[in-house]
């Protein structure tokens, strides 16, 4: 017959002692065998297998990894714009990648999860992560417009009129003035010095506002205050009538009508058929050309008053030296005016962009000879003026033997100091004439 429960605390303990082991034994040898098999059954009375066991193992390591993987990346902070700010503070900020914790679907542990529902367990958190992200770079994308500053005005127009291309035209116009014969008239240089310059302005401001959508594909021109945003077309355009319309008057009533008409002839060469043809034909080179040939025959005829072989010749040079001094330029900015759709000898037509250079080049040296022929200066000056002509003919010529980046910036940077250099040697040997009348013979 089985011994009962109590037997091995009723052998040790007696009394009222022995009775509390005894009720506790019992109790415990009751209960045991329902709580072991809590543990170790499901819900549906099933044994938990080891394929269950391996299943929440993978899942622990997957989720283990990821933590290990996730990083705190630092947000990029914006390219700061100079007319657009952001709504957001500037301060930087970090964009903390949170991992969702892994939320799986109630799976039962009485069957085996198949290999699709495991896989798609990874993708739902980081779905849910690009969405945030998402909606935060969208929120703190929210632009507004800068305001314009009345300090930042006048180096934005300056921008916009092109000062630098500005002031040379201003020069050779002030060389024609220089050169023409008869006495020098400084009112009226100053007056054509300041219409030149206000149409001028008004010509590359309208070439900007014009070119807008191209210039924005151009590395050499994405940084236009009109491109960037930072003027408006509307005030663009009436800072080009402010220029225009006081530059053409100050030109046709302070100096001369011929000189006033060959102003805005010139604004109407450059916005209405330069810059249009600019996309359409390489003739758009030959048409730039006449338009920088036209100031120092302004300057010419604002001092004579006449159309005269000198002033040819002047236009002659200056239509010359800008082949080798563009072509060279452009032949750098292939890609560039590719890009913007403009076309251009250099992307085109490469060989004879570097033929037309190597011409005018030469070219030179004829007109430089031909200024004494016609009265203009002494023949000191084709003497003296030959080594310069010489060097820009031969950089000519490794350009065009060349045809690298390396001969087209040298020809180019010889370009922008040949020119400045040639008109003053000019002026230094300019023919001098006899001026007035003699006076009455002494008594």
């Amino acid at each position: 017959m089985a011994a009962s429960p109590h037997t091995f605390s009723s052998r040790l303990l007696t009394g009222w002692v022995g009775g509390c082991v005894w009720y506790l034994e019992r109790r415990t040898i009751q209960e045991s065998p329902h709580k072991f098999l809590h543990l170790v059954r499901n819900v549906n009375k099933q044994w938990i297998t080891f394929q269950h066991f391996s299943f929440l193992r993978r899942m622990y390591v997957t989720q283990l990894n990821r933590s290990h993987n996730q990083q705190v990346k630092p947000k990029p902070e914006p390219v700061a714009s100079p007319f657009l700010e952001k709504t957001s503070s500037g301060q930087a900020k970090a964009e903390i990648y949170e991992m969702r914790p892994l939320s799986p679907p109630s799976l039962s542990l009485s069957r085996k999860p198949n290999e699709k529902e495991l896989i798609e367990l990874e993708p739902a958190s980081e779905i849910e992560d690009s969405i945030d992200v998402g909606k935060e770079t969208k929120e703190e994308k929210q632009w507004k417009e800068m305001k314009l500053q009345v300090d930042d005005l006048p180096g934005i127009l300056a921008r916009l009129s092109k000062i630098k291309l500005t002031a040379l035209v201003v020069s050779t116009t002030s060389a024609g003035f220089a050169l023409a014969p008869g006495p020098f008239d400084l009112p009226c240089f100053l007056l054509t010095s300041i219409g030149t310059g206000l149409a001028s302005c008004a010509a590359n401001s309208i070439n900007q506002f014009f070119e807008v959508p191209f210039d924005s594909n151009m590395n050499r021109t994405k940084n236009r205050p009109l491109v960037r945003g930072q003027i408006s077309p509307l005030l663009a355009v009436s800072f080009a009538t402010c220029c225009a319309v006081p530059g053409v008057a100050i030109l046709t009533w302070g100096v001369n009508p011929l000189t006033g008409a060959l102003g805005l002839f010139n604004i109407f060469l450059y916005t209405c058929c330069y810059t249009p043809l600019k996309r359409i034909s390489i003739a758009n080179t030959w048409v730039g050309a006449v338009v920088g040939a036209i100031p120092p025959v302004m300057g010419w005829t604002a001092a004579t008053g006449s159309l005269d072989a000198g002033a040819f010749l002047l236009g002659g040079i200056l239509y010359s030296w800008q082949f080798p001094h563009f072509n060279a330029l452009s032949w750098g900015l292939r890609e560039d005016y590719s890009r913007g759709g403009y076309c251009m000898m250099s992307v085109t037509h490469p060989g004879l962009c570097r033929r037309v250079a190597l011409r005018h080049c030469l070219a030179l040296l004829a007109l430089s000879v031909a200024a004494p022929v016609l009265d203009i200066t002494t023949w000191t000056f084709p003497v003296i003026a030959l080594p310069i002509n010489a060097y820009i003919s031969y950089l000519g010529f490794r350009f065009y033997v060349d045809a690298d980046r390396r001969s087209s910036r040298r020809l180019f940077f010889c370009s922008l100091w040949h020119l400045p250099l040639l008109l003053l040697l000019m002026l230094t040997c300019k023919q001098r004439r006899g001026g007035g009348d003699p006076g009455p013979p002494p008594s």
